[in-house]
């Protein structure tokens, strides 16, 4: 079996995180991802360390499989060329480089499409194209800002707080991989080419989604609130006498089982609580009663009570715990791969599963430039030659 990508070429210019994880999830798929490098140093994220395995960045390692890595100096007139042969053989060319940077490169969209007239042109920035903020640098941390989602999240009363992982970089990576499948979908019905453009800024505008809401409907900003859910109760974390517990009553039939379960019959009952409307109206007199509920259990006992009634639950985990548990081994959601400097490594799997074309980690990170030569001579037809004159012109 091989993934639905297998024959799609994917020419990745870019760097850090947001193109990265695009082009990974392209190539977890079967495309061939060809990652073009500076000879000096090569991603940024290479140098995001420490911790290193053996000479490689962690961070470089997990979002970086499945690709294959050439060095062009781009600020020559040789690499441009090579550049200019390697469009020619692409399907895809992906960039997250500053609004403007390809046109001062001589790349624009306009001259792709001239050089290879089905190319599809993916990009990502940090504000799109248009308006006042565009020509502003994009990092996960400033979109995560000016979206709004860090005015929201942290505890109730406290100052702003960012998700934990990169998720503006790593969402516009989703988004763009999903805009590109689109659009090889519509070059395969009509042979067109086009351009697909996302920013952090929009794909984070996009995900505030009933936050967004709730100010459309109320013209008040949301607030941090916690754990808990702005708009069901009871459905947030609660302390147990070893540990804390997510539990999600997210409607009338489970909240009822809840009562039972824990010892609560008399809250069935109690007009505060007849439906989800007015226990989030009156969540500051129902969770204290839940919560003297649990804190009498230990955690696995509070797990099998809650298991056995029906009623979603679960601990909340250490990172230690969860990628070492039985749950993540039986999603095939790490794997080991040979490495030609690390020796074994262990990276994430592949989170969605095709039933006919699976999805599949079979290469390691690549080393900087280690691919420059197979790519070079296998697919442009360079001789040896050419490629040793590109190298001691400092092309490669």
């Amino acid at each position: 079996m091989q993934g639905p990508l297998v024959g799609i070429r994917v020419l990745d210019l870019s760097r850090a995180l947001a193109g990265p994880y695009c082009t990974l999830m392209l190539g977890d798929m079967g495309a061939e991802v060809i990652k073009v490098e500076s000879p000096d140093g090569g991603d940024d994220s290479r140098a995001w360390a420490p911790p290193y395995i053996g000479q490689e960045s962690a961070y470089f390692l997990s979002c970086n499989r499945n690709k294959k890595s050439i060095t062009l100096n781009l600020r020559t007139d040789g690499a441009k060329k090579v550049l200019t042969d390697l469009i020619k053989v692409s399907d895809v060319v992906v960039e997250n480089f500053r609004p403007g940077t390809m046109k001062k490169m001589g790349f624009p969209y306009e001259t792709l499409k001239a050089i290879n007239p089905k190319v599809i042109f993916a990009s990502i920035t940090g504000f799109g194209t248009k308006g006042p903020e565009a020509q502003k640098p994009g990092f996960d941390l400033i979109g995560q800002g000016m979206s709004g989602f860090m005015s929201f999240t942290g505890e109730v009363g406290g100052g702003p707080i960012k998700v934990g992982v990169a998720i503006a970089d790593i969402n516009s990576g989703m988004f763009l991989a999903y805009g590109i499948v689109a659009a090889l979908y519509h070059r395969e019905r009509t042979g067109e080419g086009q351009m697909v453009e996302t920013s952090l800024f929009e794909t984070m505008v996009a995900e505030l989604t009933f936050q967004a809401g709730r100010y459309f409907a109320t013209g008040v900003a949301p607030k941090p609130e916690g754990n808990r859910h702005p708009l069901i109760a009871p459905y947030e974390s609660f302390a147990c006498k070893d540990g804390h517990i997510n539990i999600a009553a997210g409607n009338d039939n489970l909240f009822v089982k809840l009562c039972s379960a824990i010892g609560l019959k008399e809250c069935e009952k109690d007009p505060r609580f007849q439906n989800n409307g007015l226990r989030v109206k009156n969540r500051e007199a129902l969770i204290p009663l839940i919560e003297a509920r649990t804190g009498t259990y230990k955690l696995k006992d509070m797990q099998q009570i809650l298991d056995d009634a029906g009623i979603p639950n679960g601990p909340i985990w250490s990172l230690d715990q969860t990628l070492t548990s039985e749950q993540i081994y039986a999603l095939d959601m790490i794997k080991e791969v040979n490495h030609p400097s690390c020796g074994k490594i262990k990276v994430t799997g592949v989170p969605v599963k095709l039933s006919q074309t699976p999805g599949a980690v079979v290469l390691p990170p690549p080393t900087l430039g280690q691919h420059t030569q197979e790519v070079l001579t296998q697919v442009l037809g360079y001789s040896h030659e050419e490629v040793e004159r590109l190298r001691k012109e400092g092309t490669i």
